[in-house]
């Protein structure tokens, strides 16, 4: 079987149907464009063919290239990749400007086929960038298909002619949510913005009906005819300037420069707008070679597309265990945290118990997920009877005897070791000797909570990331004695509740606090030193941390900081590190300035808690050095800072696998995403490099810089980390 099959009917329609075999959603590949291709010109050279439907065998169209591909190109070019990545993406545009021209002749524009795109369902990247070469797409009413051009999400940008297209068919302004966010939108709402052009019950019939009855006119592409101009106007246009002006400071702003695909993206556009269609097509191939060319593409590629979806699809699941879906799972504590796990669960499908002290305290977690679903229901992303299955699923309780029957336990109390003991042992007590145990703590070792547990085998951390409902990490921790039937149901679970998982082993802090923790007390460090907050703040922001050191501490809260310096220095004893942070910390602890909840930390805040600047009063207190530093080396120590850690995590066994190392970083706590995360970083900087800047690191500022034995021995060998340890190298 190929990827694309062709049926010619009485009537004189060609319908042509994707349907990759042995996979849920059809993916583009090397060898299914060149059928495509070939069938393409089979049914353009059949006099008997009057027209041409491209649709799917699946409940969706597709899902994209398969992004192996760009990888495979690169790595069989030798000593030339980007000749090689330019001509394999030319030969696209050429496939599909065959599509959208279908015979037609060139000067009069008569005599083509009409080709029409039924789409059942979900149309993504190049599943879209198809159907746009075509000249009319109809998609089912479907509302849970999503159509849109994702790639900016994973570091490249719409190279199959989706960018020109999309951008001639609806102006820059109005396309720009779709290519530089990667906005999705169901088909109704496509077809409202332009993207799609019916909505119908079947799209197949809808598509042949129009194929049969279509003009001349009806398939000439608008910028293909004479006296065509571009929606909103062209860059020498006065709103078109106004426009590229505009676009040019957003992407600047909000990419700071470190995202090389949007910057690219908006160099194809404005570009491409200068000049006729074809050659439009030639830039937007050598921009989107040179993102592929980038070490950023490949990075975002492997870890927010390959290796996230590998973790997801279980890479790390022990092979042996049977399937572990929950049924019924018990959430203990019904705050914040305990609340978002219930909501995420019943949205799943899972009956949920949301036990608390109080029958209050487990209402409120209720009423927590009640206020989620209403707002879904107004803004129209659930329905009614949705939303109401959906709570009817909670029961709100005090009574442990509700417990009986769950095959999963998350408790979500207090980061009190006691209370987790005591809710461990009344917990044991009415659950079945099948059910899973499983503790939701960021700090505390899994090892010593599970010493509560009468099956310390079925015991195992599950740290979520707040707000739950939102982040889409969870770090699962294995203690010494979790056994694979615990983590398996753990990774059943995160898979059940659509997040992506990552499993490490016990120890302080875990993996993403870990190297979280550090980030904060570098900035705060600097503080100290009398580095301008400011400067701080946005060489953060300026190598891609989504939040600035100091703005983080404020958004989790200053108490807590000092509570976990407490913690960590009473375990620590005189191998603790950060007394030069904990100045700072308690200081602001014992003036009240708690972060945002206290509307007063490293910024002011007003009575609504928006952020209203750096505070004066911090400045007083540690007053801004004369010599300010310079900005590569703030950056270095705060990446520095969280990727040696990550190494070491890697060096003790805390990570078992590479791949968890980045998506974890990134997907947990914003680690620069345009690196692909700490580990990628490292590698675009090459191990030589890496271990002589932590020497001048460690010289200047201290030990905790040092740089760890396995980059050491890497880079004396020439090695980068997913050349030694990707799952791929392990196995050569």
């Amino acid at each position: 079987m190929t990827d694309f099959t062709m049926q010619k009917d009485a009537d004189g329609v060609a319908i042509i149907t994707w349907d990759v075999p042995g996979k849920s959603m059809n993916v583009m590949s090397r060898d299914s464009m060149v059928v495509l291709n070939d069938l393409i010109d089979d049914a353009l050279a059949d006099d008997a063919v009057k027209g041409i439907v491209i649709t799917s065998g699946k409940p969706d169209f597709a899902g994209g290239m398969d992004l192996n591909v760009l990888a495979t190109i690169r790595a069989e070019a030798g000593d030339n990749p980007a000749q090689a990545l330019f001509d394999f993406t030319m030969n696209g545009h050429k496939m599909l400007r065959k599509i959208e021209r279908a015979g037609m002749d060139p000067k009069t524009l008569k005599g083509g086929k009409p080709i029409a795109a039924a789409l059942p369902g979900t149309a993504l990247g190049i599943g879209l960038e198809v159907p746009l070469a075509t000249h009319r797409i109809f998609a089912a009413d479907n509302p849970k298909a999503k159509i849109g051009l994702p790639e900016i999400l994973v570091g490249i940008f719409p190279g199959a002619g989706g960018t020109t297209r999309l951008v001639r068919k609806m102006g820059a302004m109005a396309a720009s949510p779709f290519l530089l966010e990667g906005k999705l939108s169901d088909p109704k709402k496509a077809k409202a913005a332009g993207l799609i052009d019916e909505v119908v019950d079947d799209p197949v019939a809808a598509a042949r009906e129009w194929v049969l009855n279509a003009k001349d006119a009806d398939i000439v592409k608008p910028w293909d005819a004479k006296g065509y101009k571009m929606p909103g106007g062209a860059p020498y246009h006065p709103a078109g300037f106004m426009t590229f002006v505009g676009a040019s400071a957003m992407v600047h702003g909000k990419t700071k420069g470190v995202y090389p695909a949007a910057k690219a993206l908006l160099s194809a556009v404005y570009e491409g707008a200068l000049v006729p269609f074809d050659t439009a097509l030639q830039i937007e191939a050598r921009w989107f070679t040179n993102v592929l060319m980038n070490p950023s593409s490949s990075a975002m590629i492997r870890s927010l597309f390959i290796n996230k979806q590998a973790l997801e699809k279980g890479a790390v699941r022990p092979a042996d265990v049977d399937d572990q879906a929950v049924k019924k799972v018990g959430v203990l504590g019904a705050g914040m945290m305990g609340a978002g796990i219930a909501l995420v669960s019943a949205q799943a499908g899972i009956e949920v118990v949301l036990l608390d002290r109080e029958q209050a305290a487990a209402d409120k977690g209720k009423a927590y997920v009640a206020d989620y679903t209403a707002k879904g229901v107004s803004r129209k992303k659930i329905t009614q009877d949705k939303a109401d299955a959906m709570l009817g699923r909670i029961t709100a309780t005090t009574d442990y005897a509700a417990l009986a029957g769950c095959d999963l336990i998350v408790e979500a109390v207090f980061e009190d070791p006691k209370i987790k003991a005591e809710v461990t042992a009344k917990v044991e007590e009415v659950i079945g000797e099948d059910c899973i145990f499983a503790t939701n703590t960021s700090t505390l070792p899994i090892t010593e909570l599970a010493k509560a547990s009468k099956r310390p085998e079925q015991f195992i951390g599950i740290h979520f990331f707040s707000p739950v409902e939102k982040m889409m990490l969870v770090e699962i921790i294995k203690g010494e004695a979790t056994g694979d039937r615990a983590v398996a149901k753990a990774l059943d679970f995160v898979r059940q509740i659509r997040k992506t998982p990552i499993v490490v082993n016990d120890a302080r802090f875990f993996y993403a606090n870990r190297c979280i923790i550090p980030y904060i007390n570098e900035g705060i460090r600097m503080v100290k030193e009398g580095v301008a907050p400011a400067l701080i703040e946005n060489a953060a922001k300026m190598v891609g941390m989504p939040l600035g050191p100091l703005q983080l501490v404020d958004e989790t809260s200053i108490d807590l900081g000092a509570k976990i310096a407490r913690a960590t220095k009473a375990a620590m004893g005189d191998a603790y590190p950060d007394e030069a942070v904990d100045e700072v910390i308690f200081w602001m602890e014992g003036e009240g300035r708690l972060g945002r909840k206290s509307a007063a930390g490293f910024y002011d805040y007003d009575e609504k808690g928006k952020r209203q600047g750096l505070s004066e009063v911090v400045a007083a207190q540690y007053p801004q050095a004369e010599d300010q530093p310079d900005l590569v080396d703030v950056q270095h120590r705060l990446l520095f800072a969280q990727s040696l850690e990550a190494v070491r995590a890697l060096e003790d066994g805390v990570l078992m696998d590479i791949r968890e190392g980045d998506v974890g970083a990134i997907l947990g706590w914003g680690f620069a995403p345009w690196s692909g995360g700490p580990l990628s970083w490292l590698d675009m900087l090459g191990a030589e490099y890496a271990a002589a800047r932590c020497d001048e690191l460690t010289e200047a500022f201290g030990d905790r810089f040092a740089c760890p034995e396995l980059l050491r021995d890497m880079a004396s060998k020439g090695q980068t980390f997913y050349g030694r340890f990707a799952p791929e190298a392990k196995a050569a």
